[in-house]
């Protein structure tokens, strides 16, 4: 299941709903649109009372749209990695470090379809999975971005290093900024959990470690946000370098 307007609509604009369930009198131009999308592709749009859509989505916050994905299910590293051989694109990949905090899983994915990049990796224990809560706050960006699960994070750092993909890991108080990195080569973005961050033996396994200078009195940032910060860095650096290509 997955709950609110825009996630709903995203699944419905990515054909990957089976079924809609709207509130009584749910109406607007958005819900509209969900009941015209619905109809166009012939999926089921059922009004059940709002008390049946909290126990679907197991929370009140769902805006009286409730939607049955017809699959939700993890890619596969590889098929990202030849999705991204396909594309002809610098790969740009998040490796998420045991986020255990599904709105931040969330927001990263949301960051990621926003800035373009070509998937997000997590570890199969300790760490947020894909749920309605991830779903909701991606705002539908959920159904756009690949997410595979591995069984460890280490391992996957030095696959993708054969893949000539440099791995770059974010740490509180590392003397390199991200400023001072050339994020416009393929790059794998490594991120830990607020509190405690990335583990020691996976920085270990990366090829350069980068702080975001802090001068508050606060020692870091929401994970969420930091990845915003350099997403949009790594976004800057290039299209940049494909002005400079082109002229």
């Amino acid at each position: 299941m997955i709950y609110g307007i825009n996630p709903v609509l995203e699944a419905l604009r990515a054909k990957r709903l089976n079924k809609v369930f709207l509130a009584p009198g749910r109406g607007g131009q958005e819900v509209d649109e969900i009941r015209s999308q619905a109809r166009q592709q012939r999926t089921t749009l059922q009004t059940v009372a709002r008390d049946v859509l909290d126990r679907m989505a197991k929370t009140a916050k769902h805006q009286g749209v409730v939607g049955l994905l017809s699959s939700q299910s993890y890619s596969d590293l590889d098929e990202i990695l030849e999705s991204v051989r396909r594309s002809g694109e610098p790969p740009f990949l998040y490796i998420l470090d045991e986020i255990e905090d599904p709105r931040n899983l969330g927001a990263i994915i949301r960051t990621a379809d926003a800035v373009g990049a070509h998937g997000v990796i997590i570890p199969e224990r300790r760490a947020a999975g894909l749920t309605g809560v991830v779903s909701k706050t991606s705002a539908g960006a959920l159904v756009h971005v690949p997410v595979a699960r591995v069984v460890n994070i280490s391992a996957t750092i030095d696959r993708l290093k054969k893949e000539n993909i440099w791995t770059v890991g974010i740490e509180a108080g590392a003397p390199t900024s991200y400023l001072d990195y050339d994020f416009a080569d393929p790059v794998a973005i490594v991120v830990g959990a607020e509190g405690k961050g990335v583990h020691q033996k996976v920085l270990e396994h990366c090829d350069q470690i980068v702080s975001l200078p802090m001068r508050g009195h606060v020692s870091s940032l929401n994970v969420s946000v930091a990845v915003g910060v350099i997403s949009y860095e790594v976004l800057r650096q290039r299209q940049e370098r494909f002005k400079k290509g082109a002229t």
